[in-house]
């Protein structure tokens, strides 16, 4: 049996490619943090965003379980990537190790209106006072483009694939 590392296919650009439209097309993901009551991982889905540098933004209560995990201990993961019809293992998604910040209170309003855009249904609870946002910095990823096509990606390839996906997302719709 391979080892996982054996098994990892080079970067190149089509992976980077590949990273850049799934961080640019996330509307959603499914964020993994551990409990701090009893240290087992738990799985929230969240509405995505980005801030002014590609960075992934969450607004999430304080009511949640995963603001409580995440202000306990910062290091969660993120999984983006939507799975079509036919084997869902054969879709590509990417598995983002990150580091969340909450972004003060007060910096909130330089977030508000780009979060609406991307996320217009946020406009009916943006404004509660147990609403943060949250910045996700991504430390390391596992990129998996469909089978055979497993990458591993670091932080500073990561902010390249953050700066490429934040220029696809403001693109217009090409017809």
């Amino acid at each position: 049996m391979r080892s996982r590392q054996e098994a990892l296919t080079p970067v190149d650009d089509r992976a980077l490619s590949l990273a850049a439209s799934l961080f640019a097309h996330a509307h959603q993901g499914a964020l993994a943090f551990l409990s701090p009551s009893n240290g087992w991982p738990q799985v929230s889905r969240v509405a995505v965003g980005r801030d002014a540098e590609g960075i992934p933004l969450i607004l999430i209560s304080g009511l949640s379980a995963h603001f409580a995990a995440l202000s306990h201990d910062p290091r969660c993961c993120l999984l983006l990537g939507e799975s079509g019809g036919g084997d869902p293992l054969a879709h590509p998604r990417i598995s983002v190790d990150c580091r969340a910040v909450r972004i003060p209170d007060v910096d909130k309003p330089i977030h508000r209106d780009a979060f609406v855009a991307w996320q217009p249904k946020a406009a009916l609870y943006v404004d509660f006072a147990d609403f943060a946002f949250w910045r996700l910095m991504p430390e390391s990823a596992s990129l998996n483009g469909g089978f055979g096509k497993a990458h591993a990606l670091d932080a500073s390839t990561l902010q390249g694939i953050l700066r490429t996906a934040l220029a696809l997302a403001s693109a217009p719709p090409q017809s």
